[in-house]
Formats: structure tokens, sequence, C-alpha cells
């Protein structure tokens, strides 16, 4: 298509999507933000507040992507944004009518039914218009929306739960996308499948075979649920902070915003396009694809000791915010490059269900379970060590991380044997 062949209509394109995706975690991550007063509203527990954040979205949003990313594979992926931008947009802004934890779980399910149609099309598009060897920085790029989304969310929720409520919160940055819905629709253009590698295009196989290939392929088997785990402890402990600083440390709802938004959404972008960038740097360097996975293990295990700092060592919560950009960093450096080495595994008409089943297991696992888990924890905790009884419950979490590593290490055993069977 002749307008791929512009640089700048590449990189337009990214940065439309990267922007639909701030918009995407906005909308999905507002509500950390607004934990306190939702919780005393409506008369909630850590446990319950953990399925609103979690469970409430990550289960329809992980079993719905499925044949959503099937439709993408099938049909024109910019239209699946499109519409699927807009329902997630109208969802949000539902929210603010609920009356009961009921109603906003109901309408929390909505917005995953929106989000499921957003990340696998737009991977797949990423793919088709940049080479190999600049894939995984440009979905760390992509990626980097999801710590915008933490940043913008953060921030504008702090400032509107102050001076309006949380109801205003949810109804203001939920709108936005339905513009954003339209950007999309009238200013990408659907790419020919395979554009950058000039590979022939061919009939999409269905979910049953992609799911074979992907299981017959032992580093996916590993790579995916070393993402579920990592997934479990950065939305285990990142969904509480903002619930943290102000129980635990007393910090005011607006320094909450600023300071942990600007932290987390700084430090996460950060290491996000760091993730991307240095996976391929690394692996062009040193002609090994591993490093699309050691990347990520090496990041998981930094980021340990920095985070059991943040919440068990810091005396007030300026410091323990601070303290917490190394953690959240680090936790920003595996997305990208799981997603391109995913995609290294697969043939062109399967990457977005390839990255559907992919973040099936990283947000059933991870987003479903890691903020409940925490939650219930602290449930338990509270009863004997007050107010700490969260950050104790968060520190828990962090641990998980050693599991994570440990399929990291596995997965990078089978990997060149498993891309070598995914080009012949």
């Amino acid at each position: 298509m002749a307008a791929y062949s512009k640089p700048y209509y590449r990189y337009l394109v990214l940065g439309i999507l990267t922007t639909v995706y701030v918009s995407n975690f906005v909308d999905r991550q507002v509500i950390n933000v607004l934990a306190s007063y939702i919780i005393e509203d409506l008369q909630l527990s850590d446990g319950q507040f953990g399925m609103l954040s979690g469970l409430a979205f990550a289960f329809i949003y992980t079993v719905l992507g499925i044949p959503i990313a099937r439709l993408a594979d099938l049909s024109n992926r910019r239209n699946v944004i499109a519409i699927s931008a807009a329902i997630w947009s109208v969802m949000t802004a539902a929210c603010g009518f609920a009356q009961n934890f009921t109603q906003l779980f109901i309408a929390r399910f909505g917005v995953g039914i929106g989000e499921a149609g957003g990340s696998p099309p737009a991977h797949s598009i990423v793919s088709d218009i940049f080479p190999a060897k600049q894939r995984a920085t440009a979905l760390s790029i992509y990626s980097l929306g999801v710590y915008g989304g933490i940043l913008v969310g953060t921030v504008s929720g702090a400032y509107l739960v102050q001076y309006f409520d949380w109801r205003t919160a949810f109804i203001v940055v939920g709108l936005p996308g339905l513009f954003l819905s339209l950007l999309v629709r009238f200013a990408i253009k659907e790419p020919p499948r395979g554009l950058a590698e000039a590979r022939r295009d061919v009939a999409p196989p269905g979910f049953f075979k992609v799911m074979s290939i992907l299981a017959s392929r032992r580093s996916f088997l590993h790579l995916s649920f070393a993402c579920a785990l990592h997934a479990f402890v950065t939305y285990g402990m990142g969904n509480f902070v903002p619930l943290f600083l102000g129980r635990v440390h007393g910090m005011p709802i607006l320094d909450v915003g600023w300071y942990y938004g600007l932290i987390a959404g700084i430090g996460g972008l950060a290491g996000t396009f760091a993730g991307g960038w240095l996976s391929d740097y690394m692996s062009e360097k040193r002609n090994d694809q591993t490093w699309y996975l050691w990347i990520p293990f090496i990041s998981t295990f930094a980021a340990i000791p920095f985070a059991l700092i943040s919440f068990l060592v810091m005396p007030d919560g300026y410091s323990a915010a601070y303290s917490y950009f190394i953690p959240v960093f680090f936790g920003g450096l595996y997305l990208a490059p799981c997603i391109a080495a995913t995609h290294f595994l697969v043939g062109i008409r399967m990457r977005a269900m390839a990255s559907a089943i992919l973040l099936f297991v990283l947000n059933l696992i991870g987003l479903g379970l890691g903020p409940m888990m925490t939650g219930m924890v602290s449930d338990w905790l509270t009863p004997s060590y007050g107010v700490d009884g969260l950050r104790y419950a968060m520190s828990i979490t962090v641990l998980v991380n050693v599991w994570c590593g440990a399929h990291y290490y596995w997965s990078t055993k089978t990997l060149k044997a498993d891309i070598e069977l995914a080009s012949e």
C-alpha cells in the first residue's frame, strides 16, 4: 500500500494506536486512584475492590479477546479497534452511575467487553507495518500506552475526585474515547498482511489450529505463564499503590495522583520503551533471539528488592513513591519483548490470535487474580496488623517474581528451535 511506503505514515499510525491504548488504560486503571472513595461510598472490602479492579474486567476481557482476535485475523482490523474503543468509552462512563457493588461490577464487565478488541488487532497492524528487526521497538512504543494511561488516569482521576466525585471522574475520562474511535476509523488505512516482510498472505487458520501451533512451542508455554505471573505482580501491587499511599501513609489524594501518577507513569514509560529497544539491540548485536526473554528475566529479579524497600522500609508516602520508580521501571521491560517473541512463533495471519492467546493467559491470571488475591490477603491480615496488613499483602505478591523468572529462564531453552519451526 502506497501510504505505508512513507515512514511518517507508519509512525502516524503507530502514534494513533498508542494514543488509543492510553485511553484504553485510562479507562481500565482510573478506578485505582478512586479506590478509597468507592470503598467508603459503596461499603466494600479490599477483596471486593480487587475484584472490581481485576476480575470483573479481566474475565470477559480475556474470554472475548479470542473470538475478536479471530475476527481481526479475518477482517478489517482498523474497524475492530474503532468499534471497541467506542464500547469501552461508553461503559467507563456508565461506571459513574453505579449505585452498588453489583452494578459497578457489571459496568466494569462492559469495559472489558470493549477493551477485548483493542490490543490484538493493534499488535497485528504494528507487526505488519514495521520490519522484524524494529518490531519489538515499535511494539514497545505502542505498549507505552499502559503507563501513559496510568499517568493520565491517576492524575486526572485525583483532580476529578477531589473537586467533584468518583462518579464524575468515570464519566469525564470515558467520553474522549469516542473521538478516538472516529480518528481510528477515518485516519488509519488497513495495511496488507505481512507488508513489512513481503511475505505471501495466506488464509488465516482457525483458533484451534493456532492453539495447537502455540501449544507445540515449549518456549511459548513457559513464556505465556511467565507473562501471567509478571502481570500478577504488576497488577497485584500496582492496583493497590494509591490505596497504600493514602491508607498507610496518609498521603492526600492530589499528592497520590501527582506522585504516584508521575513516578509510575514515567518509570513505566521508560521501562517499556527500554525493554523493546534493548531486546532488539541485544538480539541483533549478539545474533541471539533469546535476548527477547533474557531482558524480562533480568528485570523480574531486579524489581524484587526495590519493591520491598518501597513497601516495607520507606518511612513516609513521598519516599515510598519515589523509590517505587525503580520497580515500576523494571516491571515495564517485559511486555514488548514477549509480544515480539510470540509473533516470531506464528505466521502473519496468526498474529492477532497469538496476541489474544498470550493476553488471555496474561490477563486472566495476572489482572484477574493478582488484585483479587492481594486484596483478600490484605483482608486476612488487617485484623492482626491494622493498616499495615495492606503493605504486607503487597510485599507477599512481589515475591511471586521468583516463580515468574524461572519460567522466563526455561523459555530461553527452546525459543530458537521454535522460531526455526515457525519459519519453515
